[in-house]
């Protein structure tokens, strides 16, 4: 394997979104306990409707372990960084837009940040060929 970072960060952020997207579809009301958060019961089917895209985006970046892993061809990681970039982009500033606007409660900035933080990652990546560069 020539990229350990690259797994190990695949692999975080893979059982981070793939553990919480599993707990937000079976027991949304603990996990949202969990990360410190309040919402209406009548909001819980939402949220593990919810917890399955979480836990799409988080066996993606698993399949991103794997690839770093099996030192597969960068242009695989590279589309796979693209897209999870632009859904995790989209859901940090959907929550910055809602907790500015006081539509949800500012511990969501938690989420906002972990996703703003990987897009930013992942953009800056692509953009200065990280993922080329750990092929070679």
């Amino acid at each position: 394997m020539k990229r350990p970072i690259l797994f190990g960060y695949q692999l975080a952020i893979g059982l981070s979104d793939s553990s919480t997207g599993a707990l937000l579809i079976v027991v949304p009301a603990f996990t949202l306990r969990m990360m410190g958060l309040h919402v209406a019961a009548d909001a819980l089917p939402y949220l593990s409707f919810i917890g399955s895209f979480v836990l799409a985006v988080g066996f993606c970046c698993l399949y991103g372990a794997y690839l770093a892993w099996c030192d597969a061809c960068a242009s695989k990681l590279r589309l796979l960084w693209l897209l999870t970039a632009i859904l995790r982009s989209s859901v940090a500033i959907y929550l910055f837009m809602q907790v500015l606007s006081r539509t949800l409660e500012t511990g969501w900035l938690t989420v906002a940040i972990f996703d703003g933080a990987c897009a930013l990652i992942q953009a800056n990546g692509l953009r200065k060929g990280w993922l080329v560069n750990a092929a070679k």
